[in-house]
Order: structure tokens, then C-alpha cells, then sequence
């Protein structure tokens, strides 16, 4: 049997390649059906690397044009919950997209889904945002569970704690990824040769030499927005709409759009094919590969 899966608000498709590694190593027959993003440029850097070009606005599709399939993926806009957003949640529009992966689910009924989004999700609205998500999941009759899983406990230098809702349309005994005791060092990840553009001022530099002495190195120094300036053998959660100087590998440097995809868990052989801003909005944007291949690890299992 094929496993058919679509990818909403796919990205630059983390969740596409973290499927397809499952599916290979496991031999299990698979293929994506469908994958859709607003983002033109997210667009195009998708169809560079899987030759399938997403379609727009998820909004604009009727669920009966989706096609039939087993297994869902949404890593559905977070800004409406973020904190560096306004944190108005079904407020604002883009919080709403939520009920487009609702329609398509009711509409086609697949087998399972796996949802992702910011931590901040937990706890908004005094719970309020994730009480009505979780009752819309049941009404549409899926047995779901969510957790919020660091990037950092699946291998991946990088700490971002992500909230994953997981459901099935049967009761399952569902079991979540045990944490991994180690991750891939930062010198694994960090590029031997950069090119100049890349480094900050020399302004910038000494402020930050001025204000911290590392207690690692390498190290990618966070300055948050009151200024403080700390640094870790590990990289602090990537952003998107982040400032230019938000993090600074040995409080020199940019990361450089390569490494930015090696710490979400992206293979080299991954194509680059847009601006470094773009490049950088969307590896800020994306899921983490590695946490996303340890939950389909465990859903598969559940797969028919």
C-alpha cells in the first residue's frame, strides 16, 4: 500500500523531507499528493528541491479539490501566537487558517495528522486558543495528544521548543519520541569559509566583546531585546522576522543561509536558490527536520 500524505503550509517542505527519510529507510511506499504555501518564494525554493510546484492560497481551495490522502502535515502560521507577534490568536486572520486544516480534514477524513506550531500556543489566551483547537480535533472525531518538543533533544544544535499535536482518527497507544542524550556539534555545523558580507560591524563586534565573555567556543551569541548578551555551544531558536545582528556566531558573524538550514536539520544537497534574506526568513520559518522524523517515527506505526 502507498501512504499518501499532503503538506499544508509546506514551506520549504521540512515536513516533506522528513517523511520521505522515514518512508525510505523504513521501505514503505509513499508520495505526496498535494502541498500548498502562500509564500512565492517558499514556492519556488520547493519546487527547486522536489519538483512539485505548491499551490497558493490554501484559502482559495476548496477541501474537495484536495486530494484523497492517509496522513496530514501542517506546520499552520504561528505569528498569531508567537511572542514576537501581536498574540492575538483566532483574532487575527492568519490564526484562522487553523480551520482550513479543520475543513480538509472533515472533508477527507485521512488516517492520521501531525500539526506543528510555536510553544507560545500552550499557554495563550490563558489556554483558551488550544481548549477550542483541541475541541474542533474531537468533534471532527480524532484522537489527538499534543507536547512541546526541543529541537535540541533530536540532535539539532539549536534550542526551539515547538508545540506537535498528533491525532488518529482511531485509538492508538501512542508513544511520543524518547529525547536523544546528544546533539551534533556546532562545529559540524558552522561553515570553514565565509564570505566577508556576512560579518557584522566592527561597531557591533566590540559591543558585543565589551559586554560578554564566552564560556564556549565555537558559540553563538543571543542578545535578547533588553540588550543582554549571553552565549551557548548551541544556537538559540532561529527567526524569521528576527534583527539582522540577533545572533552571532563567536559574536562575529551572521550565520550564513547553509548553516542556518544544517541547524533545522536540512542536508546539504538541499538547493538554495533564493536571496540570503529570503533564504534566512525561510529556514526561520521552517520545522525542524530532526524532531519531525522522530514523530512520524512513532506515527507510522500506527499507519493502515
Amino acid at each position: 500500500m502507498t501512504i499518501n500524505f499532503i503538506d499544508l503550509f509546506c514551506g520549504i517542505g521540512g515536513f516533506r523531507i522528513a517523511a520521505e527519510q522515514v518512508f525510505i529507510h523504513r521501505a514503505i511506499p509513499a508520495r505526496c499528493v498535494f502541498s500548498s504555501d502562500i509564500d512565492p518564494y517558499a514556492r519556488q525554493t520547493y519546487q527547486a528541491n522536489f519538483g512539485d510546484l505548491p499551490v497558493g492560497d490554501i484559502t482559495q481551495i476548496a477541501a474537495e479539490d484536495v486530494p484523497d490522502h492517509d496522513l496530514l502535515f501542517a506546520g499552520f502560521p504561528c505569528q498569531p501566537f508567537s511572542i514576537i507577534g501581536k498574540g492575538e490568536g483566532f483574532a487575527d486572520t492568519r490564526g484562522t487558517l487553523f480551520f482550513d486544516i479543520a475543513r480538509i480534514l472533515a472533508a477527507k477524513k485521512p488516517q492520521a495528522f501531525v500539526l506543528e506550531n510555536v510553544k507560545r500556543l500552550v499557554g495563550h489566551d490563558k489556554g483558551r486558543t488550544l481548549t477550542k483547537i483541541n475541541e474542533i480535533l474531537t468533534d471532527l472525531g480524532y484522537f489527538h495528544e499534543y507536547r512541546v518538543l526541543n529541537a535540541l533533544d533530536y540532535g539539532l544544535p539549536q534550542k526551539r521548543e515547538r508545540i506537535f499535536i498528533v491525532g488518529f482518527r482511531q485509538p492508538v497507544s501512542f508513544q511520543w519520541p524518547t529525547k536523544q542524550a546528544a546533539y551534533t556539534p556546532l562545529s559540524a555545523i558552522l561553515e570553514p569559509d565565509v564570505a566577508a558580507k556576512h560579518y557584522a560591524s566592527e561597531k557591533i563586534r566590540q559591543k558585543r566583546l565589551d559586554a560578554h565573555t564566552p564560556a564556549h567556543t565555537p558559540s553563538v551569541w543571543h542578545e535578547n531585546k533588553s540588550g543582554n548578551v549571553s552565549s551557548y555551544p548551541y544556537s538559540c531558536a532561529l527567526r524569521a522576522g528576527a534583527s539582522y545582528n540577533y545572533l552571532l556566531v563567536n559574536g562575529e558573524r551572521r550565520l550564513t543561509p547553509r548553516e542556518m538550514l544544517r541547524l533545522q536539520g536540512f542536508p546539504d544537497s538541499y538547493k538554495i536558490v533564493v536571496s540570503d534574506f529570503q533564504a534566512r526568513k525561510q529556514a526561520g520559518n521552517s520545522v525542524p527536520v530532526n524532531v519531525v522524523r522522530a514523530v512520524l517515527e512513532s506515527v507510522i506505526l500506527h499507519l493502515r
